[in-house]
């Protein structure tokens, strides 16, 4: 039953769609209908620019650390890397948002962030240095997720190093159709101030 619990709350954590909120209210758009329609982070930062895009990457972060840390904090011996799971999965599919979501990089980061924060770090390094060199938001998403298999083997976290390969292969998943624009050069680059 406690799993039953905390397995609702991350799904409607997850189930925020802080892109149609950021949209809709601070911008009277919904950005469902701009860009690639997408509601994630990227999304935004190129149809409403750095400040939304910031607001809703850090916030589907959240979504994933919140849920991830909840049973911690309530002193609960759940599983906290079953629980950011269903955070990740309301995401993706979020029940506010007619089950279209984003393609998860950011939760899956949160996940992370909340279970290990030396291996968020990398992460965050790592898609940044990518970013910077390939100029591809996609590209980075799915290599960081890749090098985070190697970096959670690494340090000997067995169970986060399933969990971020299950989200490396729905990321890589979510991304097919970027990685056909990428190998034809149709996929937006991002540009640098």
């Amino acid at each position: 039953m406690e799993y039953a619990i905390y397995i609702i709350i991350a799904y409607l954590l997850g189930s925020i769609p802080s892109g149609l909120l950021v949209g809709k209210i601070g911008y009277g758009i919904d950005i469902r209908e701009h860009g690639s329609g997408n509601l994630g982070g990227t999304n935004t930062f190129r149809v409403l620019g750095i400040k939304a895009g910031l607001l809703v990457t850090s916030t589907d972060m959240l979504k994933g650390t919140i849920a991830t840390a909840l049973p911690f904090f309530m002193g609960s011996d759940v599983i906290t890397l079953i629980i950011g799971i269903f955070a990740v999965i309301g995401h993706t599919y979020p029940l506010f948002a007619g089950f279209k979501g984003g393609k998860a990089v950011a939760t899956s980061g949160g996940v992370v962030l909340g279970i290990n924060p030396i291996i968020f770090i990398i992460m965050l390094a790592t898609f940044f240095l990518v970013l910077y060199i390939s100029k591809y938001v996609s590209l980075s998403s799915m290599i960081t997720g890749i090098v985070s298999v190697v970096v959670s083997i690494l340090f000997q976290e067995y169970g986060l190093t399933i969990l971020i390969a299950l989200f490396t292969i729905f990321v890589i998943y979510r991304h097919l159709a970027n990685i056909k624009r990428i190998i034809n050069k149709t996929e937006p680059k991002i540009t640098w101030m």
